[in-house]
């Protein structure tokens, strides 16, 4: 069985959308595509560079891989990090448009997306890797499927846009196998699976009569 790895730029209130420039997604009256820029250095370069040297093949939404699918191809650059991986290998896209697929090497993926992309995993090949697609990671991310995420928070506050996480997200814990920050404030963490929600408590002894009554006035309110 092979990994299912998602790589994501994500802000601090989790906004996803739109990362690289103005026009890439302004849907839902998007205001601030782009956000991206201002904070790219060379560390988080050599994180991506580093994501792609081990073989992979690209598992994205509709969307986008149609921004994919109308910039890469077009980019000549033989020593290019991204646009030869990207050119070169499998794409399987979820769909539910019987459009064609112009990108060479693109496999359409529809029906129950869960169960094809479960059968994926179980075939032998390189590593599944997500790159962007908001709403097939927020389907996923309701499964067990993801085996690892790296997360590149940038230190900014949208308010608006396409999120990393859903309120109907599995929950669970994560462990983080690598960190670090880079000059410009950019967070890189890498997590995997952490096993089961373990709740506790800070409170010594027994409650109060008043935290009692707190809590019994705060059930009632729901």
């Amino acid at each position: 069985m092979r990994q299912l790895v998602v790589s994501a730029f994500v802000n601090l209130d989790g906004v996803m959308q739109a990362p690289g420039g103005p026009e890439e997604d302004p849907t839902g009256g998007f205001e601030f595509g782009g956000w991206l820029y201002n904070y790219w250095d060379d560390d988080s370069g050599q994180t991506m560079d580093k994501l792609f040297e081990e073989p992979f093949e690209l598992l994205l939404g509709r969307k986008t891989y149609e921004i994919f699918a109308a910039y890469w191809p077009y980019i000549e650059d033989p020593n290019d990090s991204i646009a030869g991986p990207f050119n070169r290998t499998t794409k399987y896209v979820v769909t539910s448009s019987q459009a064609p697929l112009t990108w060479k090497n693109s496999v359409a993926v529809r029906g129950n997306v869960v169960d094809e992309i479960r059968r994926l995993k179980q075939q032998d090949g390189p590593r599944l890797l997500i790159q962007g697609s908001s709403q097939l990671i927020r389907t996923l991310l309701t499964t067990d499927l993801i085996d690892q995420t790296t997360l590149l928070v940038f230190p900014l506050v949208l308010g608006m846009g396409k999120k990393f996480f859903g309120d109907d997200a599995r929950p669970g814990a994560l462990r983080v196998t690598s960190s670090m920050t880079t000059p410009k404030g950019v967070v890189i963490q890498t997590y995997v699976s952490g096993g089961a929600i373990e709740p506790s408590s800070f409170a010594a002894g027994e409650p109060s009569q008043a935290e009692l009554a707190r809590r019994e006035k705060w059930q009632r309110e729901g």
